[in-house]
């Protein structure tokens, strides 16, 4: 329970509708897609910038742990109240405070689903360029916690690249603004690419200025069917030598296949081990240009076929069924969204192969070949207990390979608490001292999601 002096104060600043005690109404903020479940004390709705800085002086006072949090739908562990305390949702701040075509700018608060901000731009020409799979469900500030990307971040990049401002309250209770409206601006350090992707933990975004892209005049999609990995793999540095970026290139192995066998029987040809859905967009001839130059480098040793496609929707939609797909075959699933240099991608997924057999699992692969950002996915059996400890050392010698090519242990997932264990393995000792003299500076309590991230 909240100390009773804590729990008074809330219910003085929040009505019932807005403060939940009761386990059976703060349970739904329990768990995330990593499936794990912490129960907190409370949850608290806050409507304004105002309302979070109450809460958070209030926990600063009492010592409480507050976890913000989005709609849930990160994989990490991220939104986890571990430590008890209070879930702060921030669901409930959800207008748009501005749209402004002419600078190409949209403003909103963190509770905004990213697909309603595409949905709210669209009439104007614009988009937003970060895609998850979870658009129709994930808000912004969740995209803002992790730097979220997708699909289309090949061509136009992750949330770090498309906001200009923040306005946001840190963990010691104080209402900051960083970055500016405008696309230039080097005023001061770059706080807000600092707070982009630090998952909660240094202060809570009240409000985001995002930045908006011109809609494309024109999409192509192309599928590319091979006999094995290796020709995929070979197609995809083939691809990314090419001087047009296509604006979406994802990777699918044999695994992905047959799940998508499962749900469409008749989509894919039967002799396929490997596919790539690539898309590029553009103007009429640049497309034109692009999908002959990339129907060129697809033309590998093991190459199926390679054609344009009339129906992209129908391929996302596959694309984006393969997570679904995957949490009913295999609920407990390890899945890992590592990055590795485009070059390094053969190595990578042929050494990956290959600890796979060597240690027993299952495993399905699929992601953004494009920049390298593989999702990784280990099926085991929880209950199985030797088949975990061989998941555990499995995963270990992954994260290993991914060092040792130059790669990255997350790209859009974030740390939190799943992969914080690891964090060692990329980030040298004095660089993560910094960090948490950054983090005590921002949270001197250390009460804003503590324990995600550092080991």
């Amino acid at each position: 329970m909240l100390p009773t002096e804590l729990h008074a104060a809330l219910q003085d600043s929040f009505p019932p509708e807005r403060f939940y005690t009761d386990p059976v109404d703060c349970y739904t903020y329990a768990y995330d897609n990593s499936r794990k479940i912490f129960p907190p004390q409370a949850v608290v709705f806050p409507l304004n910038a105002s309302e979070v800085q109450i809460v958070i002086t209030l926990c600063n006072q009492h010592k409480i742990p507050l976890v913000p949090r989005g709609r849930g739908t990160g994989t990490s562990g991220g939104s986890l109240p571990e430590q008890g305390g209070i879930v702060l949702s921030l669901e409930r701040m959800c207008d748009i405070i501005a749209i402004d075509p002419a600078n190409r700018v949209i403003v909103a608060e963190p509770g905004v689903l990213n697909q309603t901000i595409q949905e709210a731009v669209k009439p104007h020409g614009f988009f937003w360029p970060p895609d998850p799979s979870s658009a129709a469900y994930c808000s912004i500030g969740g995209n803002i916690a992790t730097s979220a990307g997708g699909p289309h971040a090949v061509k136009y990049g992750t949330t770090r690249d498309h906001i200009l401002g923040l306005k946001a309250v840190t963990g010691n209770g104080e209402i900051i603004k960083t970055g500016c409206y405008t696309t230039k601006g080097v005023v001061g350090y770059d706080l807000t690419r600092l707070l982009i992707g630090s998952e909660g933990t240094l202060a809570v975004v009240t409000e985001a200025t995002l930045k908006l892209t011109a809609l494309p005049a024109a999409i192509a999609g192309i599928t590319a069917y091979f006999h094995d990995l290796e020709s995929c793999t070979e197609a995809i540095v083939k691809i990314m030598s090419l001087a047009q970026l296509p604006s979406a290139l994802e990777f699918l192995d044999t695994g992905s296949l047959n799940l998508i066998r499962g749900r469409y029987p008749d989509m894919l040809p039967p002799d396929a081990r490997a596919m790539l859905m690539i898309e590029v967009d553009g103007t009429e001839s640049e497309i034109q240009v692009s999908t002959a130059s990339i129907l060129n480098a697809c033309k590998t040793g093991g190459l199926i076929k390679a054609e344009k496609t009339g129906n992209t929707a129908e391929l996302w939609k596959a694309r984006k069924a393969l997570s679904p797909l995957l949490r009913e075959i295999a609920p407990k699933k390890i899945n890992e969204d590592v990055v590795v240099p485009v070059t390094a991608l053969p190595e990578f997924l042929d050494t990956l192969k290959q600890l796979s057999s060597r240690h027993q699992l299952k495993n399905v692969n699929f992601g953004h070949a494009g920049n390298g950002n593989i999702h990784v996915n280990l099926l085991i059996n929880p209950d199985d207990r030797d088949e975990v400890h061989r998941a555990e050392q499995c995963l270990d010698r992954i994260f290993d390979l991914v060092i040792r090519l130059n790669g990255t242990l997350s790209g859009e997932h974030g740390i939190g608490s799943e992969k914080r264990a690891f964090i060692n393995k990329e980030i040298d000792q004095p660089t993560l001292t910094l960090m948490k003299a950054i983090k005590a500076l921002f949270d001197p309590n250390n009460i804003l999601n503590p324990g995600k991230i550092f080991p």
